[in-house]
């Protein structure tokens, strides 16, 4: 019997190339992003697009109606939408906060409630939450980040218990550095670090070339999307799946420091005066 998946935020990077993947294993998948326009996966057998936007509560209701309509039932949900926010907390709007969280935090909720009446009648289905390495450890100037993949995390975790008595298996995906767009167009900052009159300047400046120098232990999208397929298709209840040599050998060293010892590393990591 041919399953079915549905995956947000699949216009370019990690949602992407999950499409794909999914597709070649004769799957079926609803792919949703804010502007269907932007899709590219006319050549895929069994691949329908869908406008979602998940800050959007009529938007995600409709998106999941419908694609349940259309294939029946959701066998596996992945929760990839998002973006990242950067910067100093002080200098942070009220409306990038509310923006961050809505995305990452708030979009997954309202997805994972439209989807799961029709798993746990089911009483069947997998939720794979994608997270970062930025839920299980935190670096400088990335507060409301981390605080959305921390949340995040915690959510999966709980969720896990209140889910298994129905069937379903609820996943967390965990990527360190990927090489896609997300520092790109999906990345938004909460100060100028050219800006004179930034007091956090000097840090934004040091803390973004630590990133940039790091950029070549990215992994690429396809080797992330092979984690998730692996986590929707194991058949087991593992809940964390690190994905990426970047953020298994972060977390590894957490493991075996001190908490002191691995934030100094850290801190000396992104040292310096700009």
């Amino acid at each position: 019997m041919t399953q079915t998946v549905f995956i947000t935020g699949t216009s370019t990077g990690i949602g992407a190339a999950a499409v794909r993947l999914f597709a070649a294993h004769g799957w079926q998948v609803a792919a949703t992003m804010r502007n269907p326009a932007d899709a590219k996966f006319s050549d895929l057998l069994g691949v329908r697009v869908y406008a979602l936007d998940v800050t959007d509560a009529a938007s995600v209701q409709q998106a999941v109606a419908q694609a349940e309509q259309d294939f029946g039932s959701l066998d596996v949900l992945v929760n990839n939408a998002g973006y990242g926010l950067v910067g100093p907390f002080e200098t942070a709007t009220a409306e990038q906060i509310q923006q961050q969280f809505a995305t990452n935090v708030f979009g997954v909720f309202a997805v994972t409630q439209a989807a799961l009446p029709t798993m746990r009648a089911r009483q069947a289905g997998v939720i794979i939450n994608i997270t970062s390495v930025g839920g299980r450890t935190a670096f400088p100037m990335n507060s409301l980040y981390h605080a959305t993949k921390f949340g995040l995390d915690g959510f999966s975790e709980s969720l896990w218990y209140e889910l298994a008595p129905f069937g379903i298996r609820v996943k967390v995906v965990a990527p360190g550095g990927v090489a896609t767009d997300f520092a790109g167009r999906s990345l938004h900052m909460t100060a100028d670090p050219a800006g004179a009159a930034n007091p956090y300047a000097g840090q934004m400046r040091v803390v973004l070339a630590a990133f940039n120098r790091r950029g070549g232990a990215a992994s690429q999208p396809e080797q992330i999307a092979e984690v998730i397929y692996q986590a929707a298709t194991d058949g087991t209840t593992q809940l964390r799946y690190i994905a990426g040599a970047d953020a298994q050998g972060i977390l590894e060293a957490k493991a075996k420091m001190s908490e002191g010892n691995f934030m100094q590393m850290i801190q000396q990591n992104f040292a310096g005066n700009g």
